[in-house]
């Protein structure tokens, strides 16, 4: 239907045009899942720079891409061309005209270096941006890296209707009924190719997405991964919100995560605004579960074999022993205590009998294992905690390193390095995901002068592959949609923060806005003009982003300022606060309405009305970092229950007097003393990042030339690219081709002269660190034989493995 419509277009006769234009659109109000929708004509891309010969398939700059023609004839400085669908002749100056490839069409790709930026000179590291169409470039990284890639985040254009994405060059905006099959269209065939280079047995694909394609969205994804497990995130990235006509503000965006093979969100130690939403949140100390029973099943009468004594000290400092359980109908106060102990049941406040939570034979092995412990010495009432098996393996593995023991046995750690581990829920409300506030004015900072829509934050981006790569220091991570170049920054917050050496590649086109293609038009510049892509979005914002963030300034050497957030922390030990409530005439006396009131005072975050009841004379709350006393006389009372509760840091002190005042409030000093304050490690945006990065132009290359062997060096940068790009990328020293490259500081290695072939692999049995080997060979069994020959398990033919693969995968892609 979609190509009905554009040959619609090519008719001359006004009256026939209309009326066949209204039977199209009356055929096309038939629709598939509340579309309109058919699978598309080809894309096709424009091939700037790819000389223009007879036979070339053309089309005009400023034109429709996909109205194709077939050059017949050069002469001088126009060309004869034939259009390719109503083969009408045509004469066109060449100066207006590009070639371009219709998408399954074979393409023989190169990379042009364009410039590099080296900050890590000793590194082997090196990323790569790639100035392409997506499309071609993909049919490159399945040539490179076939089943390789552990991470592939994209954000494509979100079809908003604005015209925020083109088709066939022409901007597709709300008023193209096909604007949904279209967008489905053109990712889909994406995505057939970004599956293919996925490593099947464990890696993700994940894709943000807004409310206007999500759904959509969800089916392609069904269908085209049903072997993966899907799961969709809601991310709030606009707090502010964005006005809906008609609608609800929308706040948030949708991360859809396709998990391949073994591939699952690992548990990482994240931030408290993580834990809000967590129920019963995740604690960094170590966790002492009490003892006795509580919940369901808490009687004697339930397990009588766990009603049992603890007998300890009479300073309550150490367990002496431990009795043997007693039967349920006889009486606990005949049961014999040793001289000089004190037995501890565990009997409820209002006297119910109620039950340990563990045997016997398991509380004696956990006691000779130090990990049982006694609460504040208060005689038959004594707590008694211990460490379940989630606990204990936190101290065998070293997260809890144990520094000491103390007086009843129980194990000491240093708690201060330890951060809970857990992986959130599926809905994320993170401040530094907000896309204004750490996505617009982060890139302007970088980039003052340019003006670049809608930026993820790159915290948003590092969280969302942190939880696939976090494992995997050695990532291969892809971004084919990569706008500005949030995820390469993204990665370099992520290595920077673990030391890791995850690689990053980044595609991206380079085209203007629509804004800037008129005022370039109308100076006269057109598409592939120097003038022109130098105001691409690959030229002017991704690569000087890539560039500023790396070296930590800008080209005119101008050091940036501000600061980046880490998940690294930092402690330190503060006072904790205290605040005389001096105004309570007569405490006593308080009434419940009175005791809300100075509550709503402190402030309802700090604590609820909620939590004063009719007999309250002070406030403890485990979940609340304030603390409240309302009676002086009640402080015996209130040091009690504070005892253990280190979360609480402000207290709230009812007292006419200041001499009672600081009274009870040096005994809560003596109680608790300081409070550890953890607080975020920032990182100055001017120390830049010790990366090194690579980018490249995508060119097209003459099949028979490739074949031929002539054009080696523009291919060379793809076989260090396919070894890994380990290492500076190597370069020719001049016109005339060695017979072989040894190259261990690249990790690959390069015969060019079969005849050179015996003292090659002498070479290579001399030569450490050569993990790739390529074969320059028509013999198919010579290269066979010449693998076998080094014991090097990557080897490849070439030309034929690149040719093969460029002609065998575009057939398949037309499938």
């Amino acid at each position: 239907m979609a190509a009905i419509k554009d040959l619609l277009q090519q008719i001359t006769d006004p009256m026939l045009r209309e009326r066949l234009t209204e039977e199209v659109t009356r055929i096309s109000k038939n629709k598939k899942f509340g579309l309109v929708f058919e699978e598309h004509v080809p894309e096709c891309t424009p091939l700037y720079g790819v000389p223009i010969k007879c036979d070339s398939t053309v089309a005009r700059k400023t034109g429709k891409l996909n109205q194709i023609y077939i050059v017949k004839k050069i002469d001088g400085k126009t060309a004869v061309c034939e259009d390719k669908v109503s083969s009408e002749i045509t004469t066109i100056p060449l100066c207006d005209l590009v070639a371009v490839a219709q998408f399954g069409d074979p393409i023989f790709p190169s990379l042009e270096p364009i410039a590099k930026v080296e900050n890590a000179p000793n590194d082997s590291l090196w990323h790569t941006i790639i100035e392409a169409d997506n499309y071609h470039a993909l049919q490159l990284l399945e040539y490179l890296y076939e089943g390789q890639v552990d991470c592939i985040y994209i954000d494509p254009p979100y079809n908003t209707g604005a015209r925020d994405w083109k088709y066939n060059n022409d901007y597709v905006d709300s008023n193209d009924a096909y604007r949904h099959s279209k967008w489905l269209s053109m990712l889909k065939k994406r995505l057939l190719i970004a599956k293919r280079i996925l490593n099947p047995e464990n890696s993700v694909l994940i894709i943000t997405i807004d409310e206007r394609e999500y759904n959509n969205l969800g089916m392609l994804l069904k269908e085209m991964f049903p072997e993966a497990t899907i799961q969709m995130i809601s991310t709030v990235i606009n707090p502010a919100g964005v006005t809906r006509t008609g609608g609800f503000s929308r706040t948030d965006e949708y991360i859809y995560y396709v998990m391949l093979g073994d591939a699952k969100p690992q548990a990482l130690p994240l931030s408290d605004e993580w834990r809000g939403n967590i129920k019963g949140g995740y604690k960094d100390k170590l966790r002492w579960n009490g003892l006795q029973r509580s919940g369901t099943g808490i009687l004697r009468s339930d397990r009588p074999n766990m009603f049992y004594p603890v007998f300890i000290s009479e300073d309550g400092k150490r367990i002496i022993s431990v009795g043997n359980p007693i039967p349920l109908d006889a009486d606990r106060q005949q049961v014999q205590v040793p001289q000089g102990t004190v037995a501890v049941w565990p009997v409820f406040p209002d006297g119910k009998e109620g039950r340990w939570r563990l045997g016997r034979g398991t509380l004696l092995h956990l006691i000779d294992k130090h990990y049982v412990k006694l609460g504040k010495f208060r005689g038959e009432s004594t707590s008694i905690t211990y460490l379940a098996r989630g606990e204990q393996m936190k101290v065998e593995s070293g997260d809890f390193p144990v520094i000491g023991y103390a007086d009843d046995g129980s194990v000491i750690v240093d708690e201060s390095a330890y951060k809970a581990k857990f992986v959130p829920g599926t809905q994320w409300w993170i401040s530094s995901h907000d896309a204004t506030q750490k996505g617009t004015k982060m890139l302007t900072a970088l980039l003052p002068n340019v003006s670049f829509t809608f930026p993820k934050s790159p915290y948003a981006v590092k969280d969302a592959i942190s939880f696939f790569v976090s494992d995997k220091s050695n990532a291969l991570i892809i971004d084919f949609f990569a706008g500005s170049g949030t995820t390469l920054h993204a990665v370099n917050l992520l290595n920077a923060e673990d030391n890791g050496k995850r690689r990053c590649i980044l595609v991206t086109n380079n085209e203007v806005s629509e804004a800037e293609a008129q005022i370039l038009t109308e100076r006269g510049y057109q598409p592939g003009d120097p003038e022109w892509e130098k105001h691409g979005i690959c030229r002017s914002v991704t690569w000087p982003r890539t560039e500023y963030s790396i070296l930590g300034k800008r080209a005119d050497g101008t050091v940036l300022s501000g600061e980046y957030f880490t998940n690294q922390t930092t402690t330190k030990e503060v006072n904790r606060s205290f605040y005389q409530l001096g105004f309570v005439e007569n405490p006593a006396s308080l009434t419940p309405a009175a005791k809300k009131q100075i509550v709503a005072l402190i402030g309802k975050d700090k604590l609820p009305q909620s939590l004063v009841k009719a007999d309250s004379r002070f406030i403890v709350s485990e979940k609340h970092t304030a603390s409240v006393l309302f009676d002086p006389d009640a402080a015996d009372e209130w040091l009690n229950v504070l005892e253990d509760q280190e979360h609480i840091t402000d207290f709230y002190i009812g007292a006419k007097d200041s001499r009672t005042y600081n009274n009870i409030r040096q005994k809560v000093v003596d109680l608790l003393g300081t409070v550890t304050v953890t607080e975020p490690l920032k990182r100055p945006m001017s120390e830049g990042f010790a990366a090194n990065v690579e980018y490249f132009k995508l060119g097209f290359l003459d099949k028979n030339s490739v074949s031929l062997g002539q054009q080696f060096a523009e291919i060379l940068p793809l076989l260090w690219l396919k070894a890994g790009a380990i290492g500076k990328r190597p370069e020719l020293d001049s016109a005339e081709l060695p017979n072989m490259l040894i190259l261990p500081q690249n990790s690959f290695a390069v015969l060019l002269d079969e005849d050179c072939y015996g003292k090659f692999a002498e070479t290579l049995l001399e030569t450490k660190n050569i993990g790739t080997v390529y074969f320059v060979t028509n013999s198919e069994e010579a290269f066979r034989e010449m693998s076998d020959g080094i014991g090097i398990e990557q080897t490849y033919q070439l030309y034929r493995d690149y040719i093969d693969n460029f002609v065998i995968g575009s057939r398949r892609n037309n499938l």
